[in-house]
């Protein structure tokens, strides 16, 4: 017996056509919705390559030398027969060997990165003795691609060797041996030097060294990369050695390099190769290989102590991309938290959509059911019309994606396009299938009672796994954070805004009728009979879950990505005043001023920049102070590095009040050391020193400085601080020479720069321009308003279109209305009496649910890492805006959905709703 063929189902094509064209409104709805998401899905993945490929190339830019690789070898002995130094006159070339070795070393792909090497020799900072003021001369010779920067020589002629015999070999305890320099112009004409003068110079251990100056040189192209490894070659650079030095430098040549061999030690000329990346040849994904090759390399190379010729590779790319990828990790991670909350609030409506066809199309339906058609072939004419409608759009809004971003991704879009596609088919299907089933309602009331607990049962089951999904994304979010994850793949914990939003809004939808039926009891006893009739409508709509369920989701969503966008923008203002401390900081030490110089000191020239800056116009505050980076203190014998500021107390308590920064702690005795020890006031992530603690300074071998921790220090910089008093400091023998000058007011960086001072001015208000089109927070902060806005236009298109599928129920009851007397301009105000529930529901639930969100997410979303604070930023809720915008919008709304009602309701007579199965 032959088994019989099920044929699947045939659609009956002109059913399709005659339903789209009758729902024509609706399913152009559907299709305008799933094209805006499928844009901004479409379009957030490639944004955040490329914007995290801009910022990969901005952070290279800002870190310069941190992001260089180097490559540093040691010279060979240089011993020559007799004992003595042999001098080699190509060592140039085997100074050019190292960076061709190096080179080879690196990946070619890599390569590509990396702009031409630079190789250079330099020696050790050599004292100019010629005079009371601190002067500094160091030797540099630079070689480039091409050879070495290009110069001419406008007096004098370039160095050369400093004797005949190119193969002389010196001895070790003999006479310095001369080597010959070219001096810049500017140089030249600071020290006074001509050519064929000396220069009388040591070394910190005062041994002198035979400089004797050939010519005076004029660069080519003073842009040439080769210059910037050695500034000081061309214009004397100040507090490179120190507070108040200068530094000058000598050119070598080929020919006087092996010279300068011969008169330094091995350990103070330094051979070393520098390759800087290219920012504009770098992407995220190549800078991560290459910081992991360079890493290797590191990893495999020579340690700085062993002695050799190897290569010993050295570079801070890793680090710099390390903070890089945290910020990146945090803000795809804050992406796809807003694109989760925009694709809730999109399903939602296109649910809405879906019941509003359905609605519209059960008569049909039940009568094509009636006639025989079954219901798997119902399913495939719904599926069919619904893959006609959505997936053109989503491919229009993929399409839309291409145009403007130059890519679009699918990775968000397939989820939601499927899910969109099988929403109104199921909705449907199931329709007809209730319409038609055979089931009969029990004449029991017990088992009527029965079945109907059931299905309470059944959405209670339902509203607690709700529940349960919800405060597991939560507890998730706050264990794991958002960022965790390095690859973006973040999960569960990106969907807790969403899905808390849709809990807690369930549970408000839930209890909704319960208000609404006490609204109607106390309507009853009104002598207002239209808001009698609104409360009775509205009563009787009110087991809709979905509309105000799908307007108070949405509003809260979007209440909660605003919120995120103002407490950026706070933090980012916030971080910029704890960068810089004040509104202008100027630092003129260096790390060669450090704290551990023992014996008191006087206010010198720092404290004379600052009494001019406090003179000046628009300044209201000024306080100089020393502070010294990555100092080390010991407490309980664990190291501990932190800044140290070394400042007047009073005087910075009195600026930092001029500030949005914490105040300074008032302690009694600040300024004055207690038993010997120095009071401080600490600030340290890991609280390894806190108030009570004692801990002390290192200064030199076997000596320290007692500090006792007597207060917490505010937020000032990156990193831990250690705040004690100048007065304490100096009579402890800690030096208290201010290196840095903060200033407040207006006028503050103005008054800085006219001081025209050499040092480093940080203008709080560049920090904060940096920092906000910086391309990462730029990006987030932009993608924090459209989705906002986006998931306010869904909230608002949503309740439209809930209030057109109740419309005509609507429609029946006040026509009725209108004969027993009710006047038009009448029921315009029963039917928003009806609608307003709702909206009043969300103008007072849905910012207060976003700002909620906002304080519980705030925390493990990390904003920190891209407002540039120590701590989360406060969370800044713009309560008038919300409540403007969604009170304004929800009120707009309603005005155009009861206008647009009475307007439909002015073409239909009132006998097409009396009559009998009318409506």
């Amino acid at each position: 017996m032959r088994a019989r063929r099920v044929a699947a189902p045939a659609p009956h094509w002109p059913s399709v056509r005659g339903r789209a064209r009758a729902d024509a409104g609706p399913l152009l709805l559907v299709a305008c919705v799933v094209a805006v998401v499928a844009l901004l899905a479409g379009a957030t993945p490639p944004l955040i390559r490329s914007t995290s490929d801009e910022a990969t190339r901005d952070a290279v830019r800002r870190a310069a030398d941190d992001a260089a690789v180097r490559v540093e070898s040691d010279w060979p002995d240089d011993y020559g027969p007799t004992g003595g130094r042999l001098r080699s006159p190509r060592l140039a070339d085997d100074v050019a060997a190292v960076g061709a070795l190096a080179e080879d070393d690196l990946d070619p792909g890599l390569r590509a990165a990396l702009q031409s090497p630079v190789t250079t020799v330099s020696s050790i900072s050599l004292a100019v003795t010629d005079g009371s003021v601190q002067r500094r001369l160091q030797l540099e010779y630079l070689r480039g691609a091409a050879g070495g920067p290009a110069v001419t020589w406008i007096a004098g002629r370039a160095p050369g060797p400093a004797d005949a015999d190119e193969f002389v070999e010196v001895p070790l305890n003999g006479a310095p041996w001369p080597m010959q320099i070219g001096l810049s112009e500017t140089d030249a004409r600071v020290l006074g030097a001509e050519p064929g003068d000396r220069i009388p110079v040591q070394d910190d251990q005062r041994t002198p060294y035979d400089v004797r100056v050939s010519g005076i040189f004029r660069p080519v192209d003073a842009n040439d990369p080769a210059w910037r490894l050695a500034p000081w070659l061309l214009q004397p650079a100040a507090n490179r050695d120190g507070l108040g030095s200068t530094r000058f430098g000598g050119l070598l040549s080929a020919e006087s390099l092996p010279d300068a061999r011969l008169a330094f030690r091995a350990d103070q000329l330094r051979r070393s190769v520098r390759f800087d990346a290219d920012p504009d040849k770098l992407t995220w994904k190549s800078a991560q290989a290459l910081a992991a090759t360079v890493g290797e390399l590191k990893g495999g190379s020579a340690v700085s102590a062993e002695r050799g010729d190897s290569l010993k590779w050295a570079t801070q790319l890793d680090s710099v991309l390390s903070d890089l990828r945290s910020q990146i990790a945090t803000a795809t991670a804050q992406a796809a938290v807003l694109l989760i909350a925009v694709l809730a609030g999109a399903l939602l409506v296109i649910g809405l959509a879906a019941e509003l066809l359905t609605r519209r199309r059960a008569a049909a339906l039940t009568t094509a059911r009636e006639r025989g058609a079954s219901l798997p072939g119902l399913a495939t004419e719904l599926t069919v019309e619904s893959i006609a409608v959505t997936v053109p759009a989503a491919l229009l809004g993929l399409g839309l994606s291409v145009a403007i971003v130059g890519s679009a991704s699918p990775v968000w879009v397939l989820p939601f396009l499927a899910i969109a596609v099988g929403t109104g088919p199921v909705s449907g299907t199931l329709t007809a299938a209730r319409a038609t089933r055979d089931r009969r309602t029990p004449a029991n009331r017990s088992a009527r009672r029965w079945a109907s607990r059931t299905g309470q049962l059944r959405r209670a089951a339902l509203d607690l796994a709700v529940l349960a999904l919800a405060a597991a994304s939560l507890i998730a979010l706050r264990q794991r954070g958002i960022g965790s994850s390095a690859d973006g793949d973040v999960g569960l914990p990106a969907a807790a805004p969403a899905l808390v939003a849709l809990a807690v809004a369930l549970l408000l939808v839930r209890l909704l009728p319960y208000g609404i039926r006490a609204g109607l009891r106390l309507t009853l006893r009104s002598r207002r009979p239209l808001a009698l009739f609104a409360a009775a409508r509205a009563a009787a709509t009110s087991s809709r879950v979905l509309p105000a369920f799908t307007l108070i989701t949405a509003i809260a969503l979007a209440s909660f990505a605003f919120t995120l966008h103002t407490t950026t923008a706070r933090g980012l203002s916030d971080g910029a005043w704890q960068t810089v401390g004040a509104d202008a900081r100027l630092t003129v030490g260096s790390g060669a001023a450090r704290s551990t110089a023992a014996g008191p000191t006087t206010a010198g020239p720092t404290a004379t920049v600052a009494g001019r800056v406090a003179a000046a116009p628009g300044v209201r505050h000024v306080v100089a102070a020393r502070v010294v980076e990555n100092e080390r203190f010991i407490a309980d014998s664990t190291a501990v590095t932190a800044r140290l500021v070394v400042v007047d107390t009073a005087a910075f308590r009195r600026l930092l009040g001029d500030t949005p920064l914490p105040g300074l702690p008032d302690v009694p005795g600040l300024t004055a050391t207690r038993d010997g020890a120095v009071p401080a006031l600490v600030r340290t992530g890991d609280r390894s020193l806190r108030p009570g603690t004692s801990f002390r300074l290192p200064v030199v071998t076997n000596t320290s400085i007692p500090l006792t921790a007597v207060g917490a220090a505010p937020a000032i910089g990156a990193g831990d601080v250690v705040v004690v008093d100048a007065a304490a400091a100096r009579a402890a023998g800690l030096a208290s020479e201010p290196d840095t000058i903060w200033a407040t007011g207006p006028g503050a960086a103005g008054a800085i720069r006219a001081t025209a001072v050499d040092g480093r001015l940080t203008a709080r208000t560049d920090v904060l321009a940096d920092r906000r089109t910086a391309p990462l927070t730029s990006g987030l902060v932009h993608l924090y308003l459209i989705a906002a806005g986006v998931l306010l236009a869904l909230g608002l298109l949503g309740f439209a279109v809930a209030a057109a599928a109740s419309a005509p129920e609507r429609w029946e009851t006040l026509a009725r209305l209108r004969t027993l007397g009710l006047r038009p301009r009448d029921s315009h105000r029963v039917a928003a009496g009806e609608l307003l529930p709702v909206l009043l529901v969300t103008a007072l639930c849905g910012p207060a649910l976003g700002a909620l969100l906002a304080r519980i997410t705030l925390g493990p979303l990390e904003l920190r890492r891209l407002t540039g604070q120590l701590s989360d930023p406060v969370t800044v809720v713009p309560w008038w805006v919300l409540e403007l915008v969604t009170v304004g919008a929800s009120a707009a709304v309603l005005v155009a959905v009861v206008a647009a009602e009475a307007a439909v309701r002015r073409r239909r007579r009132l006998g097409d709703v009396l009559r009998a199965g009318g409506g």
